[in-house]
């Protein structure tokens, strides 16, 4: 993996933030927009791709440890979807990763490929764990969890007020 500034490269994967360009703005449209997607993020955003991508900017200047990609498949150009580190809203300092993938992109390996980049940038910033939030039936992220090594902590309502299945990866330890 490689980092140039926001961009962060992978063997078949180059994350760069969202855009307002018009290609980023349509993705974005097409991915959020479709049932199958937004069914395990809790409903639709309520805000526009404009808004969005101002957000997750904010994110990333907010503290450069976090940030919100687009995952851009390196051989096509094409934008398989968003990875995210950032904190878990109502916690305690707990930053969550997740990914968010268009369905032409399932099945591929993009999830685990891009959350294992940006997990190893927040480990590198001195992250000492990272979490996981994942509706429950979500069977693919769950696989993609476990992939990553993350441990299964149960069910809770701590994070985004629902039930959701919880996934802890700790730093691997520093010996001096």
């Amino acid at each position: 993996m490689t980092a140039d500034g926001g961009e962060l490269r992978t063997a078949r994967l180059r994350l760069r933030p969202w855009t307002t360009c018009r290609d980023d703005l349509a993705r974005l449209a097409d991915l959020y927009g479709r049932a199958e997607v937004t069914r395990w993020l809790g409903g639709t955003p309520s805000v526009s791709p404009i808004e969005l991508v101002a957000r997750w900017r904010a994110v990333a200047e907010a503290d450069g440890r976090f940030g919100v990609w687009a995952l851009e498949v390196a051989a096509t150009g094409t934008v398989a979807g968003t990875v995210l580190l950032k904190p878990l809203p109502d916690g305690v300092g707990e930053v969550e990763v997740g990914w968010h993938l268009h369905p032409d992109s399932w099945g591929r390996g993009y999830a685990t490929e891009a959350a294992r980049a940006v997990i190893t940038r927040g480990f590198e910033a001195g992250l000492p764990e990272v979490y996981a939030v994942v509706r429950p039936g979500n069977t693919a992220s769950v696989a993609v969890c476990t992939r990553l090594g993350m441990t299964p902590l149960g069910r809770m309502r701590r994070w985004y007020d629902v039930e959701l299945d919880a996934f802890r990866l700790m730093a691997p330890a520093v010996v001096d």
